[in-house]
C-alpha cells in the first residue's frame, strides 16, 4: 500500500471513530498527523505544523471574541432592531438582505471569509431572536458571498482568469461571474424553502405605533398574521396560532454600543478596503473594547467555541500532512489521465468539491484548473464551461464546517444551537459536494459538447 492511499484510509478511520465515540474529531486528527507524519513519513514537527491553519485559528477566536463583547453590551440586539425596521418588519426578507449584501461585498473585491466574519454573527443572532433556522441564515450569507466571488475584480475571479489566460485557453470573465452568481442564487432559493424560509414569510414584524419614536432604539414591534392586524400586544412575537413570547428590547445607543459600532466599522474597513487580516484586526478591536469594560471581557472570551476550534484546526492540519505526502496531487493526476474529456471534467469537479470541503478553495483553484488544461487544449470540450464548473464546484462547499466560512457560521452560532448547526452543515456540505458538481457539469459542460 502506498503512502497516499494509507493517508486516505486514516482519514476515513478518523471519521469512523468520531462517529461512534464521543471524541473530538480534531483531537483524533492531530494524533493522526503525528502518527502518519512523524512516525510513518518521518516528517519534522515544523513540517506538520506548517499545515496548522494559524490564520483561520485567529479568525475564529478573534471574531467570536469581538462579537461576544458586542452581544454582551447589547450592540447586536440594537443592530437587529435596526434591521427589522429597515425591512419594514418583514422578517423573511432578512436572509435575502444578507445574501445580497454578501454578494455585493465580494463582487466588489472583498474576501469571502472577511464578509462571512462580519455578517454571520449578526445574521445568526437575528435568526435565534426571531426563530429563523440558523442554518438558513448561515447558508444565505455563505452562498451570497460565493455568488459574488468570481466577479472580474474579486480575488477568486482574478485567480481563475489569470490561470486560464496564462494557459492560453479562451476565457470569459463575465460569463464566469454570472454563472457563479446564478448557481448560488439557485441554491439559495432551494435552501430558503428547505430550511423553513416560507414559514417565516407568513409572519411580519411591524411597528405598532407610528410617529417620531419609530426609528428610535426600542421601537415597539408586533407580528401580524394574514389579516394584517396585530396578533399580540406591542413587541411580542407570535406564530399563526397566536401564541406569543416577549422579545428582548435593546436600550438606547449608549457609550458602550457606540464604541462597539465604531470598532465593527473599523473591522469592516480594515478587512474590506485595506485587506488587513480579519483575525488580527478583530482581536485588536476586541482588546481595545475590553480595556473599556475589563469586567465584561471574561464572559465574552467564554463565548469562543474552543471545541469547534479544536475540531477544525485538527482536521485541516491532517489535510496539510496529506498535501505534503502528495495525496491531493496523486488523486488529481490519476483522474486527469483517464483521457475521456466529459468524464475527466466530471471527476475533476467532484475532486474539487470534496477536497475543498477540507482545504483552501483559493489554493485548490490553482491546482485543479491546470490539470484540465491538457484535454481542454484539444478543443473537444468547452474550456469556458469546464472552468466555470470546476470553479463553482470548488467554492460551493465552503459551507463545510472545515472551511473558513462554514467554521465562522458554527463558531458564531449560540451555544444551545451549535451542535445542531454543526451536524446540519456537515450533512448539507456532503450533499452539496455530491449534487453540486453534477448540476454544474450538466448545465455548464455537457451543453458545450452536444
Amino acid at each position: 500500500m502506498n503512502n497516499e492511499i494509507l493517508s486516505i484510509l486514516v482519514l476515513v478511520v478518523i471519521f469512523g471513530i468520531a462517529s461512534v465515540l464521543p471524541i473530538n474529531m480534531g483531537a483524533l486528527a492531530f494524533a493522526a498527523a503525528f502518527i502518519v507524519g512523524s512516525v510513518i513519513m518521518d516528517m519534522t514537527s515544523a513540517t506538520i505544523f506548517a499545515g496548522f491553519p494559524s490564520d483561520l485559528f485567529l479568525t475564529l477566536v478573534g471574531v467570536t471574541y469581538l462579537f461576544g463583547i458586542a452581544q454582551n453590551n447589547g450592540t447586536i440586539d440594537w443592530l437587529i432592531e435596526r434591521a427589522v425596521l429597515m425591512v419594514r418588519g418583514h422578517v423573511a426578507w432578512i436572509p435575502w438582505v444578507m445574501f445580497v449584501v454578501a454578494a455585493l461585498l465580494t463582487g466588489f473585491g472583498a474576501l469571502s471569509p472577511a464578509v462571512a466574519a462580519i455578517l454571520a454573527p449578526i445574521a445568526l443572532n437575528f435568526a435565534v431572536q426571531y426563530r429563523i433556522n440558523p442554518v438558513l441564515m448561515g447558508l444565505m450569507v455563505i452562498h451570497g458571498a460565493q455568488g459574488g466571488s468570481f466577479s472580474p475584480v474579486s480575488i477568486f475571479g482574478g485567480i481563475t482568469n489569470q490561470i486560464v489566460a496564462s494557459s492560453g485557453l479562451p476565457y470569459a470573465p463575465f460569463t464566469l461571474f454570472i454563472a457563479s452568481l446564478l448557481f448560488n442564487l439557485g441554491i439559495a432559493m432551494v435552501v430558503f424553502v428547505v430550511f423553513g424560509g416560507l414559514r417565516s414569510a407568513r409572519l411580519s414584524l411591524v411597528p405598532v405605533s407610528a410617529g417620531p419614536g419609530l426609528h428610535a432604539a426600542g421601537a415597539s414591534l408586533a407580528i401580524l398574521g394574514h389579516g394584517g392586524t396585530p396578533a399580540s400586544p406591542a413587541y411580542h412575537r407570535t406564530d399563526l396560532t397566536g401564541a406569543g413570547a416577549p422579545l428582548q428590547t435593546a436600550s438606547g445607543l449608549d457609550g458602550a454600543k457606540l464604541s462597539t459600532l465604531v470598532g465593527l466599522l473599523a473591522l469592516a474597513i480594515s478587512a474590506l478596503v485595506f485587506k488587513f487580516n480579519i483575525g488580527l484586526v478583530a482581536m485588536t478591536v476586541a482588546v481595545v473594547l475590553a480595556m473599556f469594560a475589563p469586567a465584561a471581557q471574561k464572559a465574552a472570551i467564554d463565548k469562543v467555541s474552543w471545541s469547534t476550534v479544536l475540531l477544525i484546526t485538527g482536521i485541516i492540519t491532517y489535510i496539510g500532512v496529506m498535501q505534503t505526502i502528495g495525496t491531493i496531487d496523486y488523486v488529481a493526476h490519476g483522474i486527469s489521465g483517464l483521457g475521456e474529456p466529459l468524464l475527466v471534467a466530471l471527476l475533476l469537479c467532484f475532486t474539487a468539491a470534496i477536497i475543498s470541503s477540507f482545504a483552501s478553495s483559493t489554493a485548490l483553484l490553482g491546482v485543479i484548473i491546470p490539470l484540465a488544461v491538457p484535454f481542454l487544449s484539444q478543443g473537444h470540450i468547452s474550456a469556458v464551461g469546464v472552468v466555470a464548473a470546476i470553479a463553482i464546484s470548488t467554492t460551493i462547499v465552503d459551507t463545510s464546517p472545515f472551511s473558513t466560512n462554514g467554521a465562522l457560521v458554527v463558531a458564531n452560532t449560540p451555544v444551545q444551537e451549535r451542535e445542531k448547526v454543526l451536524r446540519s452543515l456537515l450533512i448539507y456540505s456532503a450533499v452539496i459536494a455530491l449534487v453540486g458538481p453534477c448540476v454544474a457539469w450538466l448545465t455548464l459542460v455537457v451543453p458545450g459538447v452536444l
